[in-house]
C-alpha cells in the first residue's frame, strides 16, 4: 500500500537551486492498512490497556517513573543524555542550562501535555508544548513556540546536502491545520493515529529545533487522550532501543509506504506496554528486597520498630528519587536529627547510597541519598531491547 506522498518544490539556497519536500494533507491521503497492519496495532492496544490495568491504586510515582523514562530515551534519540539523578535535581532547579536541564524540560512537556490530554489539540498546544520544552535549552527566545520563517533541513549541514529538507515556511500553516484536525479524530484506531501524527509532524519539522522530541511528546498525549490513560507507556524508550528501525519507518512513511511503518510503529509500542510491565514489577520487587533488608537488620539484636522512621522513609520510594535528610524531615514531620539518623540506617541496610553533598540554597552542603536500583529502573529502561 504505498502512494506519492508529498511533492518536492523548488526553493533557492544562498544562490543555488535545491527542493524541499511538501508532504500531502491527511485529509488528502489514502491511509488503508493491511490487515496485518491492522491486527499489529489492535495487538498493541491491547497491550497498552493491559498495562496500564495493572498500575497499583497509588499509582503517581510509577506515573512519574513512567513519564522519566519516556523523557529520558525522547531525549537520548536526539543525543542528549544525562545522569538520571542530575535529571531528577534539575526538575526542580529551572534555569538551568546543562543537559540535564534539557531532559528535564522534556519531562515537564511531557507531564503537561498528559495532563491536558482530555482537551482537543491546537496549534497554540503545539507552541506551548515546544517553549515548555525549549526552557532547558540555550535556543534564542526569537525561534521558541512558533513556527520557524526560515527553511529547514534534517541532516547535512545545509538543504544541498541535506537527508530531508523541510517543507518551505509558507506551506507549514495549513500542514498543522490538517495535522490537528487528523489528530482530534475519534474514528481512528488509536496507535495507528498516533504513528500517523507522529510521522506527519517529523515531515512538517514546524519548529527551528527541537521537533523530535515535540513529535514524540505528541504520541504520548494522543494514547493518553484516544485510550483515556493517566499515564501513557513509554514509547520512546523502544524507539530509542532500534533508533536505526525508527528513522527507516518514518522514511516509509515519506515514500508512501506507510503500512510497513505503522506496523513497526504498533510493534514498538507493544513494547512499551510490556516495559511498563516490567517496570512496575521490578519496583514492586525493589520494595520488597528492602523491607527484607531491613527487616534483617533488626533480627540482628537491633532495636528497630516497624514505626520508626526508616521504615517509614521507604514509603517515600519511589515517589522522591533523591532523598535529604531536610526533605525527609519536612516530609515525615520528625526532627532533622531523626532524618538523618534513618537515612544512615537505609545506608547501612543496602537500601540507600551516599550521593555526596550539594550546596544549599543558603550554602549549607547537604548529602543527598539516592537508591541506585532504583535509578537503575529508571534510567536504563532506554538502552533495553
Amino acid at each position: 500500500m504505498g502512494e506519492v506522498a508529498g511533492v518536492e518544490v523548488p526553493i533557492v539556497w544562498r544562490g543555488r537551486r535545491a527542493r524541499a519536500f511538501v508532504p500531502m494533507l491527511l485529509a488528502q491521503r489514502d491511509l488503508r492498512l493491511s490487515d496485518a497492519t491492522v491486527v499489529r496495532a489492535a495487538r498493541a492496544t491491547a497491550d497498552i490497556e493491559h498495562a496500564a490495568e495493572q498500575l497499583p491504586e497509588d499509582y503517581a510515582a510509577l506515573a512519574r517513573l513512567l513519564l522519566r523514562a519516556e523523557g529520558i530515551a525522547s531525549s537520548y534519540i536526539e543525543g542528549v543524555a544525562a545522569p538520571v539523578v542530575d535529571v531528577v535535581l534539575a526538575e526542580d532547579r529551572p534555569g538551568l542550562h546543562t543537559p540535564a536541564a534539557w531532559v528535564a524540560a522534556n519531562l515537564a512537556a511531557l507531564s503537561e501535555a498528559v495532563a491536558a490530554a482530555a482537551g482537543p489539540l491546537t496549534v497554540e498546544v503545539l507552541y506551548a508544548w515546544h517553549r515548555t520544552l525549549m526552557s532547558g535549552t540555550p535556543t534564542p527566545a526569537r525561534y521558541v513556540g512558533v513556527i520557524r520563517t526560515e527553511q529547514g533541513w534534517i541532516g547535512g549541514t545545509n538543504p544541498l546536502d541535506a537527508h530531508l529538507v523541510t517543507p518551505p515556511p509558507q506551506h507549514l500553516p495549513a500542514l498543522l491545520d490538517d495535522l490537528v484536525a487528523y489528530a482530534n479524530r475519534d474514528d481512528v484506531d488509536p496507535v495507528v493515529q498516533a504513528a500517523v501524527s507522529h510521522a506527519q509532524f517529523e515531515l512538517i519539522h514546524p519548529f527551528g529545533d527541537g521537533n523530535g522530541r515535540v513529535g514524540r511528546v505528541l504520541i504520548s498525549w494522543l494514547l493518553a487522550r484516544r485510550l483515556a490513560l493517566l499515564t501513557p507507556p513509554p514509547v520512546s524508550t523502544r524507539l530509542a532501543a532500534d533508533v536505526g528501525g525508527y528513522a527507516t519507518g518514518l522514511t516509509l512513511f515519506r515514500l508512501g509506504q506507510h503500512d510497513g511503518w505503522v506496523r513497526w510503529f504498533a510493534d514498538a509500542v507493544s513494547g512499551a506496554g510490556r516495559a511498563q510491565q516490567e517496570l512496575v514489577t521490578e519496583v514492586n520487587r525493589l520494595r520488597a528486597a528492602w523491607q527484607e533488608r531491613l527487616a534483617a537488620r533488626r533480627g540482628r539484636g537491633r532495636r528497630l520498630r516497624t514505626d520508626s522512621s526508616a521504615w517509614r522513609v521507604l514509603d517515600l520510594l519511589p515517589r522522591r528519587l533523591v532523598l535529604t535528610a531536610a526533605a525527609v524531615a519536612n516530609e515525615l514531620t520528625v526532627p532533622a536529627k531523626t532524618a538523618q539518623a534513618a537515612l544512615r540506617e537505609l545506608v547501612a541496610a543496602g537500601v540507600l547510597d551516599d550521593y555526596g553533598e550539594q550546596r544549599g540554597d543558603r550554602g549549607r552542603p547537604a548529602t543527598r541519598y539516592v537508591s541506585n536500583e532504583l535509578l537503575g529502573v529508571a534510567g536504563a529502561i532506554p538502552l533495553r531491547r
